[in-house]
């Protein structure tokens, strides 16, 4: 009613304007008065619900991988060869390029895990696990088809995510020398070395 107490905005909403702002502002402008300017929420509203910046940013991640989480569940579940969806699960993997927020945010979060509590640290494994038993479940598909050699799927699970973020990090901080289409290319090759059958090379 007129002159009421205003409607704090829903959660994710508050998520959504926090990744908006790493965007299109850079992490180091996401303050907590800042938010709640674009929000029309207090600082201490806000840290009402988060505690803390630290789990204010955990919780955007959370809610941006909960996105991608669905993207990728599409990706990996329609039709096509095992080797389309792998290209598909590196795509989504790899970041668009510099400063992009998803990777800026995760790079933030994996400082901060140095001082984090238990459960953020379990946190962010659960997040890791999705990808990586993502990942196994498509090498293993691939391999009881034919599309590719005879590995251990975890081991190598663990290997590929391994280097799509070493890659991914040079990426996402502007490295010279590579950028997106280099990487993509770099992964390419390793996976026809290493994983292809001959057939689908």
């Amino acid at each position: 009613m007129a002159g009421g107490r205003r409607q704090a905005p829903p959660r994710e909403d508050v998520l959504a304007a926090a990744m908006d702002m790493i965007a299109e502002r850079g992490l180091e402008k996401l303050t907590m008065a800042a938010l709640g300017r674009e929000v029309g929420m207090s600082s201490g509203h806000l840290l009402y619900y988060f505690r803390s910046k630290d789990e204010l940013l955990l919780r955007t991640l959370e809610w941006s991988e909960g996105r991608l989480g669905t993207e990728r569940g599409r990706l990996l579940t329609r039709a096509g060869s095992a080797r389309e969806r792998l290209d598909a699960y590196v795509d989504l993997y790899v970041p668009d390029g510099p400063r992009d927020p998803h990777w800026t945010l995760w790079l933030e979060v994996w400082n901060r895990s140095q001082t984090a509590d238990d459960d953020a640290r379990d946190r962010q494994a659960a997040i890791e696990g999705a990808w990586h038993r993502d990942l196994v479940a498509l090498l293993a598909e691939g391999v009881s088809r034919g599309e590719f050699r005879t590995v251990d799927a975890d081991r190598f699970a663990a290997r590929l995510r391994a280097l799509l973020d070493g890659f991914s990090i040079h990426v996402a901080v502007g490295l010279r020398g590579t950028d997106r289409a280099q990487v993509m290319a770099h992964v390419r090759e390793f996976l026809a070395e290493s994983l292809l059958a001959p057939a689908q090379k």
